[in-house]
């Protein structure tokens, strides 16, 4: 197999029975079978048609920053999107492919005094991630924007899918039930002025290094906001700020964040996840959901 690979997707990056941890925000993840990084949409088509024919698992993990991989890892592909990173600006509409990170796009619009975006000026994570998860903060969302994603389906085709037709909801868009993979995604924005844009990204982003724990590796956001609360205030009021397993602890500034602040595993984080959601229901009732996907192997015993 290892030869046939070789021979059939000649010239595409990939790397073999490659850590994860290198390239989660967690620093966790065990080894990968295959990790491809394609330039272009006929290198990931490549990919993905011939993992079909062999039989073989893939998957895209984006830039992999609201994820945990387990520790014994993942089988088949993993198809990172870092090189399918390009960014165009055609009149009020933003065009980014999916590998792009979220952070500089909102920059470019910022660049070309577009405004609509500003909300998105601190969230981690890649333009495919974005759209996948319908991510959003202050009040924002990708819905907002989206006027559209191009999507590659699980046989190897490209097709366009509507922002009406992403069914989007909190942290939710079509394309986590489909199995479809976002490579890109356009944007409707509207003029405004570059100075209050500015401002405005400048005042988010300053709350956002106040109140999260962004000098530690994590996975962002654990917890999905329960109806009527705010997770981070019930970990608190459960007393569990500063309560570690193993190397993964919850975070002292914002308890709505686990953070790897001694060489922890992804057993660690589940471990976490799973006493927290315990504890809160037990002092509060309220029982917290996971909005971080956790994926992969566990490590045999």
């Amino acid at each position: 197999m290892l030869e046939l690979l070789k021979e059939e997707l000649n010239g595409i990056d990939i790397r073999f029975n490659e850590p994860l941890s290198k390239y989660t925000y967690t620093e966790v993840g065990g080894p990968v079978d295959y990790l491809a990084f394609p330039r272009n949409r006929y290198e990931l088509s490549r990919i993905v048609k011939f993992a079909n024919r062999q039989g073989i698992d893939w998957m895209v993990l984006g830039n992999a920053s609201n994820i945990i991989v387990r520790d014994g890892g993942i089988r088949g592909f993993v198809i990172m999107f870092d090189k399918l990173n390009s960014i165009t600006v055609d009149g009020y509409v933003i065009e980014a492919e999916a590998g792009a990170n979220l952070i500089e796009t909102t920059k470019v619009a910022k660049f070309h005094s577009l405004t609509g975006f500003e909300f998105a000026c601190g969230i981690p994570g890649s333009i495919g991630g974005a759209v996948f998860m319908n991510a959003g903060a202050y009040g924002g969302e990708i819905a907002h924007v989206l006027i559209s994603a191009q999507v590659l389906t699980k046989e190897g085709d490209v097709k366009v899918i509507e922002a009406r037709d992403m069914l989007f909801g909190y942290r939710h868009s079509v394309v986590q039930d489909s199995g479809d993979v976002v490579i890109s995604a356009k944007f409707g924005l509207k003029p405004g002025d570059h100075t209050v844009i500015s401002q405005e990204m400048a005042r988010l982003t300053h709350l956002r290094q106040l109140k999260q724990p962004l000098e530690y590796p994590s996975c962002g956001s654990v917890f999905k906001r329960p109806q009527g609360y705010f997770a981070g205030a019930l970990i608190s009021e459960a007393n569990l700020k500063g309560h570690r397993i193993g190397g993964v602890e919850v975070s002292k500034k914002h308890a709505g964040f686990m953070v790897n602040i001694d060489k922890g595993t992804a057993k660690d984080y589940e471990d976490l996840i799973a006493d927290v959601i315990a504890k809160v229901e037990e002092n509060s009732g309220v029982r917290l959901e996971p909005e971080v996907r956790i994926i992969g192997d566990a490590l045999e015993k």
